[in-house]
């Protein structure tokens, strides 16, 4: 079986220190990469000195969204009047994932706007995408999608496996796949060892935190092992994110790592 690979999430993992000097941190728990959605207010020449001085690699990045509490704040890719500013967003994304060598930009579907049907929507997202895959094929930057539970983002588009599946499919392009968040697929769907393996050709990167208070794994009502197993077995050779909020300390609760994934 497969060695698993790790990436620590540093909006979530070590706020203990201020964000840059998480990389660091990040480094001396062992981790060799990281992700985060939001690096547009640091400079990405800044990150990436961060990024080599801990000897890490940037596995993900987001595309932009708007501000918490707007209507924008879980991304803009599926707004029918949005198109200019997506685009706008998205290239100024693949700039820092060039810059960072991201693996990847996470691009949001977005919560679908009132009076807009969802097939209008589901449309303008998968247009979208498909522009976005082109602008990125002459890089080393894919695109992730990615479902979202509807009791922590209501209305988001991709309400399932499913729905992101769909939308890869349409667009039907080697460098766009699946983020599978097994938060978020267990809230709302559960039966996850099925899904993942049936999905697995499609998935280009994992995330996880175990709800429904979305802490380490192990610490909720998923489990983990069996869904490490399942991973550990496939052919899957990606990241795995660690996207939770830790109980207590971020140090102390990685001993989650050897207990359920070794």
């Amino acid at each position: 079986m497969a060695e698993l690979k790790f990436d620590a999430n540093l909006k979530w993992l070590f706020t203990e220190v201020d964000f840059l000097q998480r990389f660091d941190a990040a480094a001396k728990a062992g981790f060799t990469g990281v992700e985060y959605a939001a690096p547009y207010i640091y400079k990405a020449t800044e990150l990436k000195r961060r990024l080599t001085d801990a000897g890490l690699k940037q596995v993900l990045i987001n595309s932009p969204t708007g501000k918490p509490g707007t209507p924008e704040r879980q991304g803009i890719a599926c707004m029918p009047d949005k198109v200019t500013q997506f685009h706008a967003d998205f290239e100024l994304a693949l700039e820092y994932a060039v810059e960072l060598e991201s693996g990847f930009i996470h691009v949001m579907a977005g919560i679908r706007q009132e009076g807009v049907s969802r097939d209008r929507a589901f449309a303008r997202f998968v247009s979208n995408i498909i522009w976005a895959s082109e602008k990125a094929k002459d890089t080393n930057v894919r695109i992730l999608l990615e479902a979202q539970n509807k009791r922590d983002a209501p209305g988001f588009l991709l309400e399932s496996q499913a729905h992101a599946a769909a939308v890869a499919e349409a667009v039907d392009a080697d460098n766009v796949g699946i983020m599978f968040d097994v938060y978020h697929a267990q809230i709302d769907e559960g039966d996850l060892v099925p899904k993942l393996q049936a999905m697995l050709p499609q998935i280009f990167h994992v995330q996880v935190a175990d709800p429904p208070r979305r802490h380490e794994p192990g610490t909720g009502e998923t489990n983990f092992r069996t869904i490490f197993d399942t991973i550990r077995a496939s052919d899957y050779i990606g990241w795995i994110g660690c996207e939770y909020s830790p109980i207590g300390g971020t140090v102390e609760g990685l001993t989650w790592i050897k207990e359920l994934a070794q």
